[in-house]
């Protein structure tokens, strides 16, 4: 059975072209780990590959729903694994790579035991939070889940609304069942991490980024989406980075200059956090601007082909 390449690092880190070269070199089909991209029609702002590199080679778990939608780490992981073995099953090698670190993680470890979402339960934290205001609930998540609301800020809506839900749902705080997990083994797996040593290096990267991703039409893009779906602003789609910044601009809140400026602060930060689950990440690093990245991806790859055939 074909080992699998788990490459993940970063944004802006180069990710993307060592997984096409990896597929290109090893008869590859890539499985992409980004929670913006499974988005149809968010193209621009997740610097998607296009149709003419999608059609070279074999791209996965890209496209899945529409913006509308809500696309969790657990379907992630049953998507993914059902896209694995399929390559599997055609002889060919599985390059899982992305920047999705909860991704990752459910794909590996699996996911902590938890309820389904109920969608009345949910729709009553919403009416609550539309009279009482979020900081009202964390204060409640405070008492019924300490552990959970001190990691969480007062405005995480998201977050709060879920960890109200599972303990008005089954009595117990999400911080009790969290870390019950089980998953069935991948097999042989390869894990590397781009991991850029010079931070300013790449801070620069992400802003030619970003400044690309204005350029090529991202503003434009989201009007598109606007006029197309039935969107709003606290959906997971437009809550992604570069989404969210284009929305305030289009609602006239922000200008142009603001719109960059807050777009890269914001991709800054969520390479920050890439950063921290990397450091906690079994996995052989690669530093990208320290030297050629190829060739040590490449033989690490070559070890495990030849350690199984």
């Amino acid at each position: 059975m074909q080992p699998i390449v788990l490459l993940m690092g970063p944004t802006a880190s180069g990710k993307s072209a060592l997984a096409l070269a990896l597929a290109e070199t090893f008869g590859g089909e890539i499985v992409s780990v980004d929670s913006a991209q499974v988005y149809r029609g968010m193209d621009v702002g997740t610097a998607k590959p296009d149709a003419a590199t999608r059609a070279h080679v074999p791209h996965h778990l890209i496209d899945v729903v529409d913006p509308t939608e809500s696309y969790s780490a657990a379907r992630f992981a049953a998507d993914a694994r059902a896209a694995i073995a399929g390559i599997r099953a055609r002889g060919r090698l599985p390059i899982v790579a992305g920047g999705t670190m909860l991704y990752f993680r459910a794909l590996t470890e699996g996911l902590s035991d938890l309820p389904a979402a109920d969608p009345g339960v949910r729709a009553a934290i919403d009416a609550e939070a539309a009279s009482r205001g979020w900081p009202a609930l964390h204060a409640e998540l405070a008492r019924l889940d300490p552990a959970t609301a001190a990691r969480l800020a007062p405005a995480d809506s998201q977050r709060i609304q879920r960890a109200l839900e599972v303990v008005r749902a089954t009595g117990t705080p999400l911080s009790a069942l969290q870390g019950r997990r089980s998953t069935a083994p991948l097999g042989e797996v390869v894990s590397i991490a781009l991991v850029p040593g010079d931070r300013a290096r790449l801070h620069e990267a992400i802003a030619r980024r970003f400044d690309a991703m204005l350029a090529a039409g991202l503003v434009e893009e989201l009007a598109g989406l606007r006029a197309r779906f039935a969107l709003r602003a606290d959906l997971p789609s437009m809550r992604c980075v570069g989404y969210r910044q284009a929305w305030r601009f289009l609602d006239g809140e922000v200008t142009r200059d603001e719109l960059r400026a807050t777009g890269i602060a914001a991709t800054r930060q969520l390479a920050k956090r890439q950063f921290t689950w990397l450091r906690a990440t079994a996995a052989t690093r690669v530093d990208p601007q320290a030297t050629e990245p190829w060739p040590a991806v490449r033989a690490e790859v070559e070890r495990a082909l030849a350690v199984i055939g």
